[in-house]
Order: structure tokens, then C-alpha cells, then sequence
């Protein structure tokens, strides 16, 4: 990859934007970097490098007088790819710069969570691992790190500016309908998915969920070996690869060696997070035949959910306040749903991202004992759910969240899973499941104590 010379136009300046404007600027590269959005309304601007020439608040410049176009995820491709010569995103950049085996991780929901949990097992396992990508590290921060593995969550609109980015290891954990607004259908959001798989070949590895059927039998290049992980034991019989629960055991199947892996004291091998533990040793497994997982899967007893995901704030008066704000689709939301056991009182809504609402529909009717409803998608909601389940549009998430606290008893659990973005009113999934927060602490203060 050489930069040095080089025309460069980065478009928009959020977090990968900027990373990427410095990144080509740093190795030579003439960069001008475009956002549309006016300087008071980007985070961070006075770190860019000088040597960034910026062009904001602005239509984006004509594309093909540039040696290389950088999107941001943000960007839709549909914006760059007919006038862009070549356009390489950072996940694409990164590949290029890296010389370390790349364990990529994609998927609908819990992205995050086994990207993390592959760092936390590699770093116990004696490897010199770091995670990022889209879960909030630029992928490009980790070129010029002395490691021996990366690993990077991408993202579909990620994928849709790669090229010749081949993982060592690939993962596809699950599909849900979500991003149709840019996707339009689940076929166009699979295919976008799909291209982690695109320029793998012989040695590389595909981890699938085998229990999803358009991940299981997604295509693969010749020469990929297929893995797959299940949440029960593989049939009788089978000769497939893969890694799956056997009681309160994993185990990993490659080429004919199977090896046990003991989770007893791992708060997340036996709830809903198996799925993700099972994905995560997996892909561990693919980098060194003699890695010890037991010793990996120590890292388990430590180990953390990340902020937003269902996540515990508070109980009180008998009553859970949990935060899922990162629920923003309706596989997510639907997910929350049927992991918990006591009554709901249910937060949803925001910026609705596409799809059918129906099985949303279902899973809440069987759970929740009444549902409010906020933001942009508050009618679309209301509309979904009348006759099935107790339901009141209420604008705000602070408003939501004193109107479930005011009918909640103990035993309830009050959830904030929106199955939408948080675009409508907040910045990010993380605002949103602060300002929950922030509402559940104001609770105590107005005599609602535990």
C-alpha cells in the first residue's frame, strides 16, 4: 500500500473518518476530508492532523478526480461507489498495513461481546491480542502495535467498502432483519454480510452459526474450511467441525481432535451468552492447534458484559431496571425479550430501521404486562402492539421511564429495548442507555429508594 503522493478525500469525519485522514496523512498521502455537516456539529476536530485540508458543511466534492476515496461507514455506497476510482474504507486500510494473522467478527447482534471475549481469551492464553474496529477503537490504531493477533467487528457498512480484505478468520454469528433502510431486504443484508467470506481461500476459516440457516449455508470460497457452532450437541453420527455445549462443557472438534473445555465458574457459559463463548473459542482454536482453551477460557471468570447490553442498573422496590439500549433492531429486542423471566414493563422505539414487526410483536405479547413507547417510530409501535399488549406513546425516554417506574411492582422488570436506533434523539446507543440511567438514579431521589 502506498500512500505517499496520493489524492486522498476521506468523507465524514466521525470517529473512523478522522482516524483515516490521519492515518493517509501521516504517510505522505495529500488529503482533503469532507463531512456535510457544519464544524460546530463534528466531535474532535481541532485533533485532526494540520496537514488535512477540511471541507465541511459543504456537498461532497466530485470523486473521481481522486486518487482514492476513504467512506465512512456512514457514507451509503451508493454515494461513492459509481464515481470513485477506487474506494477503500479503514477496515481496508488496515488490512493492507497489518502483518498479523486478523480474526474478523460480523454479525447482527453480539458483535461486541465476542470480539471481546477473543481478546480476553488470547490475552490469557500468553497471545498479544487488541480488539477494535466498530465497537469504538479505529481499526487503523492498531497498525504499529507490537501484537500477534487483531481482532476487528465489522460492520455491514463496513464490508461495503473492502476489497482484497482477507481474515485469517472470519465469523458470521446470526442474521436478523436490521439496516433494511440501506440494505432494503434480508437478501441485500446477507450479501452485504457475506463479504467478509469474499477473498478468503486455502488456510483461512469461516465460523457460522449452525443454528441459523442463512448463516449455516451461506457460500464460501473454495478452499475455506467451514466451522460451525451449536447451542446443543452435533447430531450422531457427524463428522463436521465445529464446537458446541455438552452440559457444562464446550467442545472443539477440528480435523478429527476433540478437545473439552471446562466452564464451570463462567458466569456466561450457561445463559444466553453460550452462543458467543462457543464462537469465541472457536475462532480461537483456528490460530494454533496447541493454544490451551482451558486455559483461554479462564479468562471467562473475570469477564464482563459490555455497557448497554442487558445491563443491570438498579433494583428497586423489588422491581430490575435493566439496560439494553444496544437492542436497536428487532432480532436484538426480540433476543431481550425471551432472556427474561419476570414480568416486563418495556421501553421500545426510536428510529425504526426497516423490517417486519410482527415477531417482535409475538415475543412481547407472551412477556410484557404493558409497553411505552418513545421517538420516531412511537405511532408505528403503538400501532403494531394495540390489542396484543397495554401500550402508551410518551415522547421521551425520561418520560418512559418515570411512567413505567409509576406502574411497576416488585417482581417487574422494567427494559429499555428499543429494536431501533437511536437517532431520533440521541447521538448514539450509548447516550441513550446513559440518559436511562440517569432517569433510573433521578427515581431514588423522588422517594422511590430500594
Amino acid at each position: 500500500m502506498e500512500l505517499d503522493g496520493q489524492n486522498v478525500l476521506v468523507l465524514g469525519l466521525g470517529l473512523s473518518g478522522r482516524s483515516a485522514a490521519g492515518f493517509c496523512s501521516a504517510r505522505g498521502a495529500r488529503v482533503l476530508a469532507a463531512d456535510e455537516r457544519p464544524a460546530d456539529a463534528i466531535a474532535e476536530l481541532s485533533e485532526i492532523d494540520d496537514r488535512v485540508e477540511l471541507r465541511l458543511g459543504q456537498s461532497f466534492p466530485d470523486m473521481s478526480s481522486f486518487d482514492l476515496v476513504v467512506p465512512s461507514p456512514g457514507i451509503p455506497a451508493s454515494r461513492w461507489q459509481s464515481s470513485a476510482r477506487k474506494a477503500w474504507g479503514d477496515i481496508e486500510l488496515c488490512f493492507r498495513a497489518l502483518r498479523i494473522p486478523i480474526i474478523a467478527v460480523t454479525g447482527t447482534n453480539g458483535k461486541s461481546t465476542v470480539v471481546r471475549l477473543i481478546e480476553s481469551m488470547a490475552r490469557a492464553s500468553g497471545l498479544r491480542a487488541r480488539a477494535a474496529g466498530n465497537l469504538g477503537v479505529p481499526a487503523l490504531d492498531l497498525v504499529g502495535a507490537p501484537l500477534d493477533v487483531a481482532i476487528l467487528e465489522v460492520s455491514s457498512f463496513q464490508l461495503e467498502s473492502v476489497d482484497a480484505f482477507r481474515p485469517r478468520v472470519a465469523v458470521l454469528l446470526n442474521l436478523s432483519p436490521d439496516h433494511f433502510d440501506r440494505h432494503h431486504d434480508l437478501e441485500g443484508y446477507l450479501a452485504a454480510k457475506a463479504r467478509i467470506f469474499a477473498q478468503q481461500n486455502d488456510g483461512d476459516c469461516a465460523i457460522l452459526n449452525g443454528d441459523d440457516q442463512p448463516v449455516r449455508n451461506v457460500a464460501l470460497p473454495s478452499g475455506v474450511e467451514r466451522l460451525t457452532f451449536n447451542r446443543g450437541p452435533m447430531a450422531a453420527g457427524t463428522s463436521s467441525d465445529g464446537a458446541w455445549m455438552d452440559g457444562r462443557n464446550a467442545i472443539v472438534r477440528r480435523h478429527g481432535s476433540q478437545r473439552t473445555v471446562n466452564l464451570e465458574g463462567s458466569p456466561l457459559s450457561f445463559s444466553d451468552q453460550s452462543e458467543n463463548v462457543l464462537a469465541a473459542l472457536l475462532a480461537l482454536s483456528t490460530l494454533d492447534v496447541n493454544l490451551d482453551l482451558n486455559a483461554a477460557a479462564q479468562a471467562l471468570t473475570s469477564f464482563r458484559g459490555l455497557p448497554h447490553r442487558r445491563e443491570e442498573i438498579a433494583e428497586i422496590r423489588g422491581v430490575r431496571y435493566v439496560d439494553d439500549s444496544k437492542a436497536t433492531n428487532v432480532g436484538a429486542a426480540i433476543h431481550a425479550l425471551e432472556s427474561t423471566v419476570e414480568p416486563i414493563i418495556w421501553i421500545a422505539g426510536g428510529r425504526h430501521k426497516g423490517g417486519d414487526l410482527t415477531p417482535l410483536v409475538q415475543a412481547a405479547a407472551k412477556r410484557v404486562r404493558h409497553a411505552f413507547v418513545i421517538g420516531e417510530a412511537a405511532d408505528e409501535f403503538a400501532t403494531a402492539l394495540e390489542g396484543e399488549i397495554p401500550c402508551d406513546r410518551v415522547g421521551d425516554l425520561t418520560k418512559a421511564t418515570n411512567a413505567a417506574a409509576s406502574i411497576a411492582i416488585s417482581g417487574d422488570v422494567v427494559l429499555l429495548a428499543p429494536a431501533c436506533s437511536s437517532f431520533d434523539q440521541f447521538d448514539s446507543f450509548g447516550d441513550r442507555g446513559l440518559a436511562f440511567q440517569a432517569a433510573v438514579r433521578a427515581l431514588t431521589g423522588n422517594g422511590r429508594d430500594s
